[in-house]
C-alpha cells in the first residue's frame, strides 16, 4: 500500500486530519462566513476533505459547490423526509447491499421498473438518492472508499424519459461529478432500452471524462459481465448473485432511512447542511470492516454562496 492510500485511511484523530481539518475550516470561514456566524464541525468537513484526498482547496471547491447546488435545488435539497417518499421506498425502488465490495465500496441498487412516472416525479425519485447520500457520507468508511451503483433500466419507457429535461440532468449529474462529499466509484447500467440513448446523451456532456469512464453498460445479458466487478456472494440473487434478495435488501435500507427521518429533516433546514447526528449514524461499518469480500472472491475474469 503507498503512503498516498495510507494517508486517504487515517483516522479522524490522526495529524493528518487535524491539521486538514484546520486549515480547512480557515479556508471555509473566509469564503463562507467573512463574519464568523458559523462554526463547521469537524465531522463535516472531514466529508468534504476526505472527498476529495485530503486536499484542502479541491476540498473548499467541493464545499462552495455543495452550498452552492443546496441553493439553487431547494425542490430537492429542501424536501428530505423519507416519509414524503415511503410508499416507493416500500415499492422496493432502492437499496444498499448490506456487504461492501472488494475495495470497502457501498454498493447502492436503483430500480427503475419500481418507480410508476405517474405518481411520482423524477424530482421525488432523486430525492431518494440525495437521501441515501446524506446517510451513508457520515459513515467513515464509505468517506474512505466511496460507492458504486448499479442502476437497472429494466421498464424505462418513454414515461420516465420525458421527466428528464436538461436542467434535472444538470444538477443530476453535478451531484456525482463536483458537488456532493462522495467518490463515486464506478456506474454500471443493466437492462438499458435503446430509447435510454437519448437520457444518458443529456447526462453525458456534463461527466467528465473521469467519471464517462466509470460508467460500464452491460445491456440484457448482464450475467456474466456483471459478475467481473462483483464477486457472486455480494450480489442479489435477482443478479445472478447469491447475497441476499432485492427485496430484503430494499425493504432494509427503507427503514434505515426512516430511522433517519429527523437527522435528514434537519440537514434540509440547515443552512449550510452542517447537523452532526445524535448517535453515530456509521454504526453499520464495524459489521462492514469485518463482512466486506476479499480480492480473492472476485472472479478470475470564491465568493459567498450562502443567502
Amino acid at each position: 500500500m503507498n503512503s498516498g492510500s495510507v494517508d486517504l485511511l487515517s483516522p479522524d484523530d490522526s495529524f493528518l486530519v487535524r491539521s486538514s481539518v484546520v486549515r480547512l475550516r480557515l479556508r471555509a470561514q473566509a469564503e463562507l462566513d467573512p463574519l464568523h456566524i458559523l462554526d463547521f464541525s469537524d465531522g463535516f468537513l472531514i466529508k468534504f476533505l476526505r472527498a476529495r484526498d485530503m486536499d484542502v482547496e479541491l476540498s473548499l471547491k467541493l464545499m462552495l459547490n455543495y452550498q452552492r447546488w443546496r441553493r439553487e435545488s431547494p425542490e430537492i435539497s429542501g424536501c428530505l423526509s423519507p416519509r414524503s417518499v415511503s410508499a416507493l421506498l416500500d415499492n422496493g425502488y432502492h437499496g444498499v447491499l448490506p456487504l461492501r465490495d472488494h475495495s470497502g465500496c457501498r454498493v447502492l441498487v436503483y430500480r427503475i421498473c419500481r418507480w410508476n412516472p405517474k405518481d411520482w416525479t423524477a424530482i421525488q425519485v432523486f430525492r431518494v438518492s440525495l437521501m441515501t447520500s446524506e446517510v451513508i457520507a457520515m459513515e467513515t468508511e464509505t468517506q474512505q472508499r466511496g460507492v458504486k451503483v448499479i442502476f437497472d433500466l429494466e421498464g424505462w419507457s418513454f414515461s420516465h424519459a420525458l421527466q428528464i429535461n436538461p436542467s434535472l440532468a444538470r444538477k443530476i449529474s453535478s451531484v456525482l461529478v463536483d458537488s456532493f462529499p462522495l467518490k463515486v466509484k464506478a456506474i454500471h447500467l443493466i437492462n438499458e432500452p435503446i430509447f435510454f440513448g437519448p437520457v444518458f446523451a443529456m447526462l453525458r456532456p456534463f461527466l467528465p471524462d473521469k467519471i464517462k469512464k466509470r460508467v460500464h453498460m452491460h445491456g440484457f445479458n448482464y450475467h456474466d459481465s456483471l459478475t467481473d466487478f462483483f464477486p457472486t456472494s455480494l450480489l442479489p440473487p435477482e443478479y445472478g448473485g447469491e447475497g441476499p434478495g432485492l427485496e430484503g435488501v430494499c425493504q432494509q435500507w427503507a427503514n434505515r432511512l426512516l430511522q433517519s427521518e429527523r437527522l435528514l429533516e434537519q440537514i434540509a433546514a440547515h443552512r449550510t447542511g452542517d447537523v452532526t447526528p445524535a448517535e453515530p449514524t456509521a454504526r453499520p461499518d464495524a459489521l462492514d470492516m469485518r463482512s466486506r469480500l476479499s480480492p480473492q472472491s472476485l472472479p478470475s475474469r470564491s465568493n459567498s454562496f450562502l443567502r
